[in-house]
């Protein structure tokens, strides 16, 4: 068996190009770039950035088109494929994509990591107490004792 697996963390570089198939369905594709931090022989500190080309199928592509934009994080799983075609110009030519199987959002980059509306991208208010109880709505139980006998079970 065979394994043509790829997982990417890593925020976009431009936004999500939605068009449709001659099928009737939805293709989207964008661009997102990720970062590897390492030391060097020498013990001084370097980062790489890959850039990877992402192609998204059917309702996925709707979502991500609708949703992300340049500068999002997003998580891909999916499959590595390579395609090529002739060129008048420059003759035969090759693109590397991740066809992905899986999109997830991640973090919004406004970094405050409070719950947002998504109708009006306004915080939510911060609940009262933890159980989302306050004060003034607490249940008022009655003082009396209760008796074991007169529980009928």
């Amino acid at each position: 068996m065979y394994i043509n697996k790829a997982m990417l963390f890593g925020n976009l570089t431009r936004d999500p190009e939605l068009r449709a198939l001659p099928s009737g369905g939805q293709v989207a594709s964008f661009g997102i770039a990720t970062n590897r931090v390492f030391k060097k022989a020498d013990g001084s500190r370097a980062e790489a950035t890959e850039f990877h080309n992402i192609v998204v199928f059917g309702r996925q592509a709707e979502t991500a088109a609708q949703y992300l934009k340049k500068g999002s994080s997003v998580y891909i799983e999916g499959r590595i494929q390579t395609r090529s075609w002739d060129s008048p110009e420059k003759g035969k030519q090759y693109k590397t994509e991740i066809i992905a199987e899986r999109v997830q959002f991640g973090p919004r980059p406004s970094g405050s990591g409070q719950p947002r509306d998504i109708n009006t991208e306004e915080p939510l208010a911060p609940r009262s107490s933890q159980s989302g109880v306050g004060k003034d709505d607490a249940i008022d139980y009655p003082q009396e004792d209760i008796n074991p006998d007169d529980i009928p079970f």
